[in-house]
């Protein structure tokens, strides 16, 4: 199983829960010397010795490139689990991508889309993508994805790239069910992890909060649990399906928009993105 952010956050106890359960674990890493020494830790925690370390930057697309390359064997999960949050200023990657678009969204498509023939020889694989309740607070902006005409706003870039992570399990869905690829997304809830350090800290109040495990918990379901096993296209929170909300709640964010589960707007973020890696289908 591959593990992106495995890390840091809700990511390390992903991983802990997955090794301990007997997977063997790769940490998909930015910085990879200080991912090895948490993924010492885990060895000793879980007693699993199968977990390693792997350099990815979801934020270059070259980096994707060696990561899917250099990968051998099968792959049964697929944790699409790394993130940014809330940039306070426009950032672009190399590419010219708006920097949490790219990074949470864009470079794990790339990936998905590079493993699909290992995800493929697993014969029965997940892919699971951490979302958001971010993704409420708006759709995926079509015309103007990376802001070149729309003024930048920290949480809009976010709200987009969070309901294109749900929408690239929809397509998934809609694509790759015949290799034995299933594909769900996820809203961890509320953790106080780094992911907040843009924004003060987290807001939430205290009894709205999760601890890291609590958060990892509907991760791990997703991408082990054979109560789940036939989920296919769905967006979970709590250990559970969420429901569709016609409208942003005004108070606890709980639910899914419909626009991030629709089939057509899966259909066009997947051919626009292909077109931003120069890729046919």
């Amino acid at each position: 199983m591959v593990v992106t952010g495995g890390a840091s956050g809700i990511g390390i106890e992903t991983t802990a829960a997955l090794a301990a359960a007997g997977a063997t674990v790769v940490i998909a890493a930015r910085r990879p010397e200080a991912a090895e020494d948490v993924a010492e830790g885990l060895r000793d925690k879980t007693g699993n010795p199968s977990i390693h370390v792997q350099q990815l930057d979801l934020a270059d697309l070259k980096s994707v490139e060696r990561f899917v390359g250099d990968w051998e064997g099968p792959l049964h999960a697929l944790v699409n689990n790394a993130g940014i949050m809330a940039l306070p200023e426009l950032q672009r990657t190399a590419q010219g991508f708006e920097m949490q678009f790219a990074t949470n969204f864009l470079g794990h498509f790339a990936l998905t889309l590079g493993l699909r023939p290992a995800l493929a020889k697993a014969q029965g694989s997940r892919v699971v993508s951490v979302s958001s309740t971010g993704s409420l607070f708006g759709p995926i902006f079509w015309d103007d994805p990376h802001f070149g005409f729309i003024p930048y706003d920290p949480l809009l870039a976010y709200a987009q790239s969070k309901t294109a992570c749900i929408l690239l399990s929809v397509g998934i869905k809609d694509r790759w069910a015949d290799d034995g690829i299933v594909s769900n997304a996820l809203n961890p809830g509320a953790i106080p992890t780094n992911l907040q350090r843009h924004t003060g800290g987290l807001r939430t109040p205290e009894h709205l909060r999760k601890t890291a495990e609590e958060g990892a918990a509907t991760s791990v379901l997703l991408a082990a649990s054979p109560l789940v096993e036939a989920a296919n296209g769905g967006y979970f929170e709590n250990c559970a399906e969420a429901p569709i909300v016609p409208a942003r709640p005004e108070s606890i964010l709980e639910g899914v928009a419909a626009y991030a589960l629709d089939g057509a707007n899966a259909q066009r973020l997947w051919d626009m993105s292909l077109a931003f890696l120069g890729k046919g289908d």
